[in-house]
């Protein structure tokens, strides 16, 4: 008998959680839900949270030190980290701007609204307190908190995960530096813890789909109280979430990477979408970044004329550090959790998020649900309740699909853009290319 995907489990998992809810509801057993199911989301949230900071230290140093030398990293290498962090920047900015217009949290009713004021008013007043003393600090306060006086403190600390990424820069860059025969034990350590994390990260999505269901049957006993009716206004309110998020990634995929592509890359928009598309349906289907590599780099190779030597070294650590659907969705994930709680972020506040989703973006690994990880590092940074995540669960699986397409499109499109900027032609493919057309 076949094995049913894990993102069938997932959706199995939501509906499930969703239809429990309103019958606990329902029935009047809010505090049995409390006290029996919502802890089973609580683990699941601590496991996400426990995976998170070895996550980004060590996929982060393995995607540094892939360039292999030094004078990659300084022509190649300088020109597509730029560029990567450039569209990953761009990216959580268009979200937070759409989020900030739409507001999708916003939608509840006022009562939903008044009822998570009281329930998390202590929560919230808290954060208050905490944002009056650090507007109290000097304008270069941000930079000095980005450097860890003690990495081990840092590490023990997810709010503190920049400080993580800081140290694994410093490190991942240092090893590029050093004679590789020296470092290849190191190099070679990473690699293996990296799997093995990769596996953790395997074993706690098998999880998730009780760690959901129990999410989501808590949370709708939460919002339902006493009317179960009013779970609608949760259901409407994620819809609008859901289009806010597809809109972000659509004007990434079709609006800007084109743009970049005509202005920086000086290339044909129309051959790039026609040569990428297989990859982008490989994407959307895998949900990975990892998984679609092959595909990806055979695309940009045989169709879009990038030379062997460019793909092998831009497209992998694309992979690795380049995810820029996930950041434009962690940016209005973010922002809209704030709306639901009922917390005003501050630009500097949002501009925080636009900087850990930016870096946390370059450790996050190209699987399934590492998304959801990197979430859980930006809401932290941002002082945000980390439960709110429950929230965006239901209709992850699909967003996942989505971001991952532009995540593809993204690498190769900045591997195209290197490939014209280094001036490195494929003769030989550019040729057979010209015979197609």
């Amino acid at each position: 008998m076949k094995k049913l995907a894990l993102h069938w489990k997932i959706i199995i998992g939501m509906v499930l959680g969703v239809v429990l809810g309103l019958i606990l509801s329902s029935a009047g057993l809010n505090q049995f839900t409390s006290d029996w199911i919502k802890p089973f989301g609580t683990i699941f949230i601590r496991l996400l949270k426990l995976i998170a900071v070895p996550l980004v230290l060590v996929s982060l140093i393995n995607g540094i030190t892939s360039m292999t030398d030094i004078s990659k990293l300084s022509k190649m290498g300088s020109r597509t980290i730029g560029i990567y962090i450039l569209t990953t920047f761009i990216a959580v900015s268009i979200g937070l701007v759409l989020v900030n217009i739409f507001k999708p949290g916003s939608g509840f009713s006022p009562e939903t609204r008044q009822m998570f004021a009281e329930k998390f008013g202590s929560d919230t007043a808290t954060r208050l307190a905490t944002a009056e003393s650090v507007s109290k600090q000097g304008p270069l306060q941000p930079l000095l908190d980005m450097i860890p006086s003690n990495i081990f403190e840092s590490a023990g600390d997810n709010g503190a995960m920049l400080q993580v990424i800081f140290f694994a820069i410093i490190f991942g860059i240092s090893m590029v530096m050093i004679d590789q025969k020296k470092v290849a034990p190191v190099k070679a350590f990473f690699q293996g813890v990296d799997a093995v994390i990769l596996q953790m990260v395997n074993l706690i999505m098998e999880f998730a789909p009780y760690g959901v269901f129990a999410l989501l049957a808590s949370l709708i006993a939460d919002f339902a109280g006493d009317d179960p009716a009013s779970a609608i206004d949760l259901l409407g309110v994620l819809a609008k979430y859901s289009l806010v998020v597809v809109l972000g990634l659509a004007i990434m995929a079709f609006g800007v990477y084109p743009l970049m592509l005509k202005l920086i890359g000086r290339y044909d928009v129309g051959k790039f979408l026609k040569g990428i598309f297989p990859a982008q349906m490989m994407a959307f289907s895998t949900s990975s970044s990892a998984a679609t590599l092959p595909v990806t780099m055979k695309q940009v190779e045989n169709e879009l004329g990038v030379h062997e030597d460019t793909a092998s070294f831009v497209l992998p650590m694309g992979a690795t550090i380049n995810m820029d659907g996930t950041s434009l969705y962690q940016g209005v994930a973010a922002v809209f959790i704030a709306q639901v709680y009922g917390i005003d972020l501050t630009i500097m506040q949002q501009l925080g998020i636009v900087m850990t989703a930016t870096l946390a973006s370059i450790g996050a690994a190209a699987v399934p649900g590492a998304g959801i990880v990197m979430l859980i590092i930006v809401l932290e940074q941002a002082g945000l309740p980390v439960e709110g995540i429950a929230l965006i669960m239901a209709p992850d699986r699909i967003l996942d699909m989505c971001r991952t397409v532009v995540n593809v499109t993204g690498d190769a499109s900045v591997c195209v853009m290197v490939e014209q900027m280094t001036g490195h032609p494929n003769e030989e493919q550019a040729a057979t290319i010209a015979q197609k057309v």
